[in-house]
């Protein structure tokens, strides 16, 4: 089966602008606000959401980093070695409302890392998640608080997404995985 499009450049865009709404719709505002993204295109969606937030809130520091969890994943035995990426932690947790942001939510186990790498730099007061694409399957009791597009797909399918900083188009494509 060819790659099925799913969401093209307009759509990606539409669905960062729905979540930087809702966000500061929860958030009651942009204060005390770390948006943080997960390598390596939770990263990117990360810096782009920041981008809409400080379009809609002009006179606020939206705080954006990045949180690698390689170290803290529980497949590091089954998986090819990668190698980890920085950690960018633009101020101190400790109270503050942080939003996770991942390109796809699967099985839940990279945000479970997620969680766990946190805890080793501080204590936000709340937890959320952003996320481009939930396709479901979850392994864990995990959910996202913000979501671009439900997906539900296959297991013997995969969801890719293309970033244009990375990719050079930005695109959200389903196939049957090899």
């Amino acid at each position: 089966m060819p790659a099925k499009s799913i969401l093209q450049a307009d759509d990606i865009h539409r669905a960062l602008t729905r979540i930087a709404h809702e966000i500061l719709e929860s958030n009651r505002g942009p204060h005390s606000l770390i948006l943080l993204g997960i390598p390596t295109r939770g990263v990117l969606l990360a810096h782009r959401l920041g981008d809409i937030l400080s379009t809609l809130s002009p006179d606020s520091d939206i705080h954006v980093g990045a949180l690698d969890v390689t170290m803290y994943r529980d497949d590091l035995y089954s998986q090819p070695t990668r190698p980890t990426e920085p950690t960018s932690i633009p101020t101190d947790i400790d109270g503050k409302t942080v939003v996770l942001v991942d390109d796809v939510l699967y099985s839940g186990r990279t945000v479970r890392a997620a969680l766990d790498a946190l805890t080793d730099i501080g204590r936000p007061h709340i937890v959320r998640l952003a996320v481009l694409v939930d396709r479901g399957h979850r392994e864990l009791p995990i959910r996202a608080d913000y979501v671009g597009k439900n997906l539900p797909s296959a297991q013997g399918e995969r969801v890719n997404v293309n970033l244009h900083e990375l990719d050079g188009i930005d695109s959200v494509d389903i196939e049957e995985a090899l």
